[in-house]
C-alpha cells in the first residue's frame, strides 16, 4: 500500500510535467509565429521577406531603419506588455482567489493611467523609470481606494469587482479632466489611453522590459504560498503561510508589473484576465507553471491583437486610422468576462438589504427635506443661468424674469434656460434609474453604467451619429433607447444562464458583473466606430463624455418617457421595497421575484437610455443621489425616489454650471464633472458607514 501511494504521488507531478511542457512548447511556438508575422506588418511596405534579407546581409538601409526605428520597438513592446500583464493577472487572481480579478478590473490600470496623465499635465519630462514609478504610485492608490470601498464587509468577488469598476471610472474621468485642462501638454494621451504599442525607439521597451523581467523572475517565489492560499486563509496559515505578508507582496508585485505596462503602452484591458484563465482551462493550476504560461499566452494575445488592428486599418482622407490594440483586447475580453461571470460564485446573492444606509441621527421630516432640496435646485438653476462665457448679474437675471432685460441678456438666458432644464430633468431620471438598479442588485455600488445600459445607449447613438449623419434628429434618442434596452436584455439573458441555486431566476450581483463585460464590449465597438470616422470625432467624444451643450427644448421631449417611468416607479413603491429584503421573504409575501426584478431593471434601462439620448453618457449620478437620499429620508422607495430625483437634478445642474464656468469659454463635459464630484463622496460615504 505504501508503495502504491508513493507511486500515485509520484505519478501526479510526472503526469503534470508533460502537460506543462506540451502547453509551454505550443504557446512558445505560437508566440514566435505571431511575433514574426507582427514584425512584417506596417504601412511602410517593408515585409517579412525584406527583413529576412536584411538579417542575411542583403538588406538596404531603409529596411534597417524601419526595423530598428519602428517594427522591432513595437514588437518588443508587445512582448514586454504581454508578459507584465499575464504575470500580474495571475498574481492578482491567486491573491484574491477570484478568476474575474485582474489589474484592469480592480482599477490598477486606470490608476496608473491617471498618474501618467497627471505627470504630463504638470509639464515634467520623466524618463522611463521615473514615469513607471509614477504609474506604480497611481496603481497603489487605486488598490487603496478599492480597499476603502470594501473594507467594511466580506471581500466577496462581486463586492470587490464593483469597487474596482467604480475606482476605474473615477480615475479615467479624472484623467480626461486633466487632458481638457491642458490639451497642449497632454496631446496624444487620449489615443494612448486606449492602448497602443507604437514606439519611436528601443530605449523605453528595453528599460521597462528589464523591470518587467525582474518582476517576472521574482514572481515564482510566491508560487507555493499562492497555491496554499487557494485552500483558504485559515488552511494556508495552518500550513505555515504568512497570509498577511504574502497577499500584500503579491499585490505589490502585480501593481509594479501593471504600472510598467501602462507607462509603456497605456492601459490595455482584459489581457491580465484572459491569460491566466485560459491557462487554467488547459489544466495548469499550480502557480509554478501558471505564471510563465500566462505570460506566454498574454504576450501572444497582445501581439495578435495588435496585428489584427493593423490588418483592419481604416482609410482616411489624410492618413490611415489604426485601431488601438486596447480596443481589440476589450472586444475580445468583454465577452470572455461575461462568460466567466455566468459561472463564478458572486457571494452576494443572499446578502440581504445591502442598500440600507444607517445613521444614528434622526432624519428630518420628509416634507422639510424635500422642500429644502427643491429650494437648493432652484438656487442651482438660477446660478447656472448666470455663469458661462458671458456672465449675467443677479440684476440682469431679475430683469429677464420681469421682461425688462436688454436684448443680449434675454438672448443669453434664452439659450441657457433649455439646457438648464434638460440638465435638471436628466439628473432626476439618472437618479431614479440608479435607485431602481440598486433596489434589484441590493448593492450600493450599482448604477446604470455598470449594467451595460449606458454603453448600449452610447453604441446606438454613436452608430447613428457616425454611420447615418443625415438621419433626422429624432433618430438619435430612438437609437439610444433601443441600444440601451437591447443591451439590458442581453445582460439579463446571459446572467440567467446560470442560477445561483435559488428560485429567483437571476443573481442580482451577477447581472452587474455581466453588465461590466457588456459595457466594455459596447465601448470597444464605439471606439472602433469613432476611429473609423475621424471627421466626426469631436461629436462622438462629446457624446461619450456627456454634455448638455446646445440642448434646446426638443431634448425635453426625449426625456418625457423616462420621466413617466419614474412616476410609475413611485406608484409601484411596495414591490420595489420588497426587493431589498432578500430571496425568501418577498416570495412569502406573494411577490413574483423574477418578474419584479426584470420589470424594475427594465424601468431603469428606459430611464438611463432615455437620458443618454438627451445628454450622453453621464456617470455617478445614479450612484451618489440614491445614497444621499437614503441618508436624508430613510429607505422607503416612495420617499427615496422623489428625494433622489431632486438631488440628482441639483448635482447635474451644478456640474453643468461648474463645467461652463471653470475654463470659460471652454466647456468641460458634465459627465466628467459629475465623476469628479461623485467619486470622492462615494469613498467618504462608504468608508464612514
Amino acid at each position: 500500500m505504501a508503495a502504491e501511494g508513493l507511486t500515485a504521488t509520484a505519478a501526479g507531478p510526472l503526469g503534470r510535467r508533460p502537460r506543462a511542457l506540451l502547453v509551454g512548447g505550443a504557446l512558445s511556438l505560437a508566440l514566435v509565429a505571431v511575433a514574426v508575422v507582427h514584425l512584417g506588418l506596417g504601412v511602410s511596405g517593408v515585409g517579412i521577406g525584406d527583413i529576412g534579407d536584411l538579417l542575411l546581409g542583403r538588406g538596404d538601409a531603409r529596411t534597417r531603419d524601419v526595423l530598428l526605428g519602428s517594427r522591432l520597438p513595437r514588437t518588443l513592446t508587445g512582448l514586454v506588455v504581454g508578459i507584465a500583464l499575464g504575470v500580474s493577472g495571475a498574481l492578482v487572481q491567486g491573491a484574491t482567489r477570484n478568476p474575474l480579478a485582474a489589474p484592469d478590473t480592480l482599477g490598477v490600470n486606470a490608476g496608473a493611467y491617471f498618474a501618467v496623465v497627471l505627470v504630463a499635465f504638470t509639464g515634467v519630462s520623466l524618463g522611463p523609470i521615473p514615469a513607471g514609478g509614477a504609474a506604480f504610485l497611481g496603481g497603489l492608490l487605486a488598490v487603496g481606494l478599492v480597499y476603502l470601498l470594501t473594507g467594511g464587509g466580506v471581500l466577496t468577488p462581486g463586492r470587490v469587482l464593483l469597487a474596482g469598476a467604480t475606482v476605474a471610472l473615477a480615475a479615467t474621468s479624472a484623467a480626461e479632466f486633466l487632458q481638457m485642462l491642458d490639451v497642449q501638454a497632454t496631446r496624444g494621451l487620449f489615443f494612448w489611453g486606449n492602448g497602443t504599442l507604437l514606439q519611436s525607439d528601443l530605449e523605453r521597451p528595453l528599460t521597462l522590459g528589464a523591470v518587467v523581467l525582474a518582476g517576472a523572475v521574482a514572481a515564482p517565489f510566491l508560487a507555493r504560498p499562492l497555491d496554499l492560499l487557494a485552500l483558504g486563509d485559515e488552511t494556508a496559515q495552518a500550513m505555515g503561510v504568512r497570509v498577511e505578508r504574502i497577499r500584500p507582496a503579491a499585490f505589490l508585485l502585480a501593481v509594479l508589473l501593471s504600472a510598467a505596462a501602462v507607462s509603456l503602452a497605456g492601459p490595455i484591458g482584459f489581457v491580465g484576465l484572459i491569460g491566466p484563465v485560459i491557462v487554467r482551462q488547459l489544466g495548469l493550476r499550480k502557480h509554478a507553471a501558471l505564471l510563465p504560461m500566462a505570460a506566454l499566452l498574454a504576450a501572444t494575445l497582445v501581439l495578435g491583437a495588435d496585428a489584427a488592428a493593423q490588418l483592419v486599418v481604416t482609410p482616411s482622407a489624410t492618413q490611415p486610422a489604426e485601431i488601438p490594440v486596447g480596443v481589440v483586447t476589450a472586444l475580445i475580453g468583454g465577452p470572455v468576462f461575461m462568460a466567466l461571470a455566468r459561472r463564478v460564485s458572486t457571494g452576494d446573492a443572499d446578502t440581504g438589504a445591502a442598500v440600507v444606509v444607517s445613521d444614528r441621527r434622526r432624519a428630518p421630516g420628509y416634507t422639510v427635506a424635500l422642500g429644502a432640496g427643491i429650494l437648493a435646485l432652484a438656487a442651482a438653476m438660477a446660478l447656472s443661468l448666470r455663469v458661462g462665457d458671458v456672465p449675467v448679474s443677479w440684476g440682469q437675471l431679475g430683469a429677464a424674469v420681469t421682461g425688462s432685460a436688454e436684448q443680449i441678456t434675454e438672448a443669453v438666458i434664452s439659450f441657457r434656460l433649455p439646457r438648464v432644464l434638460v440638465a435638471a430633468l436628466a439628473g432626476a431620471c439618472l437618479a431614479v434609474a440608479g435607485t431602481a438598479v440598486q433596489a434589484v442588485v441590493r448593492n450600493p455600488l450599482a448604477e446604470p453604467g455598470l449594467v451595460g445600459v449606458t454603453g448600449g445607449a452610447s453604441l446606438g447613438a454613436i452608430t447613428v451619429i457616425l454611420a447615418v449623419p443625415s438621419a433626422p434628429l429624432a433618430a438619435l434618442p430612438a437609437a439610444a433607447a433601443v441600444g440601451g434596452v437591447l443591451m439590458l436584455v442581453l445582460v439579463v439573458l446571459v446572467a440567467r444562464g446560470t442560477r445561483s441555486g435559488g428560485r429567483g431566476g437571476i443573481d442580482p450581483t451577477r447581472v452587474v458583473l455581466v453588465g461590466i463585460g457588456a459595457a466594455a464590449t459596447s465601448m470597444a465597438l464605439v471606439n472602433i466606430l469613432v476611429v473609423g470616422a475621424q471627421m466626426n470625432l469631436a461629436s462622438a467624444l462629446g457624446w461619450l463624455a456627456g454634455s448638455t451643450y446646445g440642448r434646446d427644448y426638443t431634448a425635453l421631449g426625449w426625456l418625457a418617457l423616462p420621466a413617466l417611468v419614474a412616476v410609475l416607479l413611485v406608484v409601484a413603491a411596495r414591490p420595489v421595497n420588497l426587493l431589498s429584503l432578500g430571496e425568501e421573504l418577498p416570495r412569502a409575501l406573494g411577490l413574483d421575484l423574477g418578474r419584479a426584478r426584470l420589470l424594475v431593471l427594465g424601468a431603469g434601462a428606459v430611464l438611463a437610455a432615455g437620458t443618454a439620448a438627451a445628454v450622453g453618457a453621464v456617470g455617478f449620478v445614479g450612484l451618489v443621489a440614491p445614497h444621499l437620499a437614503r441618508r436624508v429620508v430613510g429607505n422607503s422607495t416612495a420617499r427615496v425616489i422623489p428625494m433622489a430625483a431632486v438631488l440628482g437634478a441639483v448635482l447635474v445642474v451644478s456640474a453643468d454650471a461648474l463645467g461652463r464656468w471653470l475654463l470659460a469659454p471652454t466647456e468641460i463635459p458634465v459627465g466628467i464633472v459629475t465623476a469628479l464630484l461623485g467619486a470622492p463622496y462615494l469613498v467618504w460615504l462608504l468608508r464612514r458607514t
